[in-house]
């Protein structure tokens, strides 16, 4: 089957009579990121912003912590669903109009669930705001990769990063304030205003890409996407609370049965929701790879370090939020260099340096005790951002950069699946290691028990990231991503 894209900015530019093809084809690619920098940024922002809330939402509706949790777990069960199906529409439809779908998606939902008038309301509307989260999501890197040149590739990405752990920053300071001064309706509401300026942004900058030709949808690849994945999820969340019974045995099972399924189908369908033929690529199936295990890693740290901060160190809420975002603030800064120099040397040793240096931070973590300062805390979780920030841009460039141009949005759904599978691995990690080498060392009374689960803990999550660091080695560079807009290429 043949396929062609087109860019319909870069179309018009033509017609204009500027530039040489290269300034036709990637015309306003500077623009096109700010706008989807400004839509990107409030997926990260609502995820963090959340979680500083929840206290208070529970007392409001006077329910306990493992109920309020649904509040997020709902979030991350559908965002984690759906992202793949996503990406594959996006690559159907065009990903302008996916992602300005999922923009309005989330500022509605926003918006609603600041009206909630319980928390079953509340937690049926945060499911549907991870839709619009998921849409962003999965079209951001697809349009990022489409809209500039192989050479620009890393550093664009890497701009993208930026914003995210800039989200992930303002979140906790944003969401403090907002719940101490007015309610924690608020945090929704803060969506609508910025999320009008991205949509009509967006609407205005963001290139047609599309293709031309009619394609059909893999609804039964969809739906065991969707179930599967959901299962998985839910296995790893709630088998740590469930005391990973029997039942919770049983879903972890199913999830393997669907998946397999879901794998099956696809290499029968003639046109499939996940083109399996991706993972030929070494560069993709070892950057997805290197990508799941330093999510797992990073949610190890990022879960269990304010446990640590209020629970050992006897920092406040505020107080430990403060000093969590060393690591976010760091990613900021580094995330966009290490993706400008990616394109200048390559992805695999930038990847690789940031990957080890994830795993030597992790194992400083493990070394931290109730004596430690502020310093001792700060310089070890800055050094984790150096390591993500060094890893994620190059990386992500790699990825994206070895797949054909009408796989893109595909690619963007399986990389931020990834990354979402990753988050909820590594929190499902961190609290088994945690409770289980907490009961081993009961003999050290109370608190030492705890510090040395957590300990063991942050060890675990250094071998993950080492396991990772191995993997990127098995990964090349990516070249200059497979075709350009508009030229054409046989699909499955």
């Amino acid at each position: 089957m043949l396929i062609r894209y087109t860019c319909l900015a870069g179309r018009e530019y033509k017609e204009m009579g500027g530039g040489t093809v290269e300034e036709q084809q990637y015309a306003g690619r500077w623009r096109v990121l700010t706008a989807v920098l400004l839509g990107s940024i409030m997926g990260p922002i609502d995820a963090s912003i959340v979680y500083i809330a929840l206290p208070a939402i529970a007392k409001v509706f006077g329910v306990d912590p493992s109920m309020i949790g649904w509040v997020s777990m709902a979030y991350l069960l559908v965002l984690g669903s759906f992202l793949l199906s996503f990406g594959r529409l996006g690559d159907m439809f065009g990903f302008k109009r996916m992602f300005l779908a999922g923009l309005l998606v989330f500022v509605v939902t926003s918006a609603l669930c600041g009206l909630s008038p319980g928390l079953g309301a509340l937690i049926f509307l945060r499911a549907l705001q991870a839709t619009g989260a998921g849409m962003t999501m999965a079209m951001s890197p697809a349009i990022i990769t489409a809209a500039f040149p192989p050479r620009e590739r890393g550093r664009a990405l890497g701009m993208n990063g930026m914003a995210v752990a800039l989200g992930l920053a303002l979140g906790p300071s944003l969401g403090g304030m907002l719940v101490d001064t007015l309610s924690w309706r608020a945090i929704f509401y803060v969506n609508v205003p910025i999320g009008i300026v991205a949509y009509l942004w967006c609407r205005r900058i963001l290139p047609d890409v599309r293709s031309e030709k009619r394609q059909s949808f893999d609804w039964p690849g969809s739906l065991l996407a969707f179930c599967g994945l959901g299962t998985l999820l839910l296995f790893a969340s709630r088998g740590g609370d469930a005391g990973w019974s029997r039942p919770i045995f049983l879903l972890g099972m199913a999830a393997v049965v669907l998946l397999v399924l879901f794998i099956l189908l696809e290499k029968r369908a003639p046109e499939p929701m996940l083109d399996l033929k991706l993972f030929r690529s070494r560069v993709f199936s070892a950057g997805n790879g290197a990508a799941l295990l330093n999510f797992m890693t990073q949610y190890v740290i990022v879960f269990l370090t304010p446990f640590f901060l209020q629970q050992v160190m006897g920092y406040s809420a505020g107080r430990a939020g403060a000093a969590m975002t060393a690591f976010p603030l760091t990613v900021l800064v580094i995330a966009p260099l290490s993706g400008a120099l990616s394109d200048k040397t390559g992805q695999r040793g930038l990847a690789f340096l940031g990957s080890l240096i994830c795993t030597i931070a992790a194992l400083a973590m493990a070394g931290l005790n109730q004596s430690a300062g502020p310093l001792d805390i700060a310089w070890r979780l800055s050094l984790f951002g150096l390591g993500t920030g060094l890893f994620q841009s190059p990386n992500n460039s790699a990825v994206m950069g070895a797949v054909p141009r009408f796989r893109l949005g595909v690619a963007g759904g399986v990389l931020a699946t990834t990354r979402n599978v990753g988050m909820v691995l590594g929190i499902a990690l961190g609290g088994a290691v945690l409770a289980a080498r907490r009961t081993a060392h009961l003999s050290a009374g109370p608190s030492g028990a705890f510090l040395s689960g957590l300990h063991d803990a942050y060890l675990a999550a250094a071998l993950v990231s080492l396991l990772g660091t191995l993997v990127c080695l098995l990964a090349g560079t990516a070249g200059s991503g497979g075709m350009q807009l508009g030229e054409r290429s046989a699909g499955t």
